[in-house]
Order: C-alpha cells, then sequence, then structure tokens
C-alpha cells in the first residue's frame, strides 16, 4: 500500500512541476528551488514546543492550503500566486513520497504516514 500511495504522490508531483513549466515564468530556475523548500521554514514552530511545530508544519503541507492558493491564484489571475500554490502542493507531494507525512501533536517523528527516523522502529500505535 504504502508504494502505492508514493506512486500517487510521485504523480502528483510531476503534475504540479509541469504546471510550473507550463506558467512559462521569468523567475530564475534557483529562486524556485528555494522557494521549492521554503514550507520547511514552518518548522520554527518546533522550537516553541512539539504543538505549536505540528500547527506551523501541517498549515504549510497541507494540500487543501496549496489547493486553495492554486485556485485563488487561477481564478484571479495572480500567476504569483499561483506559482505558490503549485509549488507548496508540489513541496507536499515530495514530502509524501520521502514519508514525511502531516504532524501529531506529540513529536516532529509522528506523522499521519507513520514514525519517521529514530522513532520509526518504535513499537507504538499509528496514533493516539
Amino acid at each position: 500500500m504504502k508504494k502505492l500511495l508514493s506512486l500517487e504522490e510521485l504523480a502528483q508531483f510531476a503534475l504540479t512541476i509541469y504546471g510550473i513549466t507550463m506558467l512559462q515564468t521569468s523567475i530564475p530556475t534557483y529562486i524556485l528551488v528555494i522557494a521549492f523548500f521554503s514550507p520547511d521554514l514552518f518548522m520554527v514552530g518546533y522550537f516553541i514546543n512539539p504543538k505549536a511545530g505540528a500547527i506551523l508544519y501541517n498549515f504549510s503541507h497541507h494540500k487543501f492550503m496549496a489547493i486553495a492558493l492554486i485556485a485563488y491564484g487561477f481564478f484571479t489571475g495572480s500567476s504569483l500566486v499561483l506559482l505558490t500554490g503549485l509549488l507548496f502542493y508540489a513541496h507536499s507531494s515530495f514530502d509524501r513520497i520521502l514519508g514525511y507525512g502531516l504532524k501529531y501533536f506529540d513529536s516532529f517523528s509522528h506523522t499521519h504516514l507513520g514514525y519517521i527516523g529514530k522513532e520509526k522502529d518504535r513499537n507504538l500505535p499509528d496514533h493516539f
């Protein structure tokens, strides 16, 4: 099942990258690469506590937020907002391909896809 979900995420990632290239933006590629990784800046909330970190991280990695930006950019004709939404969506898909899911409030390593990192081998339930 995990392989099937990873393939689905790979298809979504490829489709959003294709959408980004279709925008024919004049923004340099290196800026797009930096912007692609910008949702990870929302991990700064983990300096406060795991709950704050999870809220901020999930806000920037939830696909609904990306879809909302894409829709807003499309319907208002704002290519910058559309690009931002596509980059956030591509980033979320990329993270899920690697096994990084949305976070639970107890720790960074507890995701909706299971545990990551050192916690991966723990014999714990999927959620509390």
